[in-house]
């Protein structure tokens, strides 16, 4: 569940279990992600953050992503040649991306395990997961088109 502050103190508890030092910019970081509807590029919660903390780098901010991802606290999402897209929902869900303006909204559907059995069946895979990924016009660019 998103948003909530519960999940954000969760997760720096099992950061500081891993040995990892709580920054005040790290909190911020963790709490955007956390917050944010968006699954947002590094870029953007650059964008986000910078006002409230002047001295945070775009390089502060790939380094503390990357840490997250390690740690399985953030999943990182990777479309063709975009920047990465970072997502604190872990939770089995997929993702609508829409082709004009990028946007990923995420629905839930049942997880489709015959297709990771058949994937496996089929190429010996030891399959560790899928995801699958819906392509169209969101609303809000099919309103501006018409």
């Amino acid at each position: 569940m998103r948003g909530m502050g519960a999940s954000v103190n969760l997760a720096l508890e099992q950061l500081k279990m891993n040995g990892v030092r709580m920054t005040p910019q790290r909190h911020a970081i963790l709490s955007y992600l956390m917050d944010s509807m968006s699954h947002p590029t590094a870029d953007e919660i650059y964008k986000a953050l910078s006002p409230t903390y002047p001295s945070m780098s775009v390089a502060t901010i790939y380094n503390n992503l990357r840490l997250f991802v390690e740690a399985g606290l953030v999943r990182e999402l990777t479309y063709g040649d975009d920047s990465s897209r970072f997502d604190s929902d872990l939770s089995d869900h997929y993702h609508a991306i829409c082709k004009n303006c990028g946007s990923i909204v995420d629905f839930d559907y049942p997880p489709l395990l015959e297709v990771e059995r058949a994937a496996s069946r089929v190429t010996g895979f030891v399959v560790e997961g899928h995801r699958m990924e819906i392509y169209g016009i969101c609303s809000a660019c099919n309103t501006t088109r018409n």
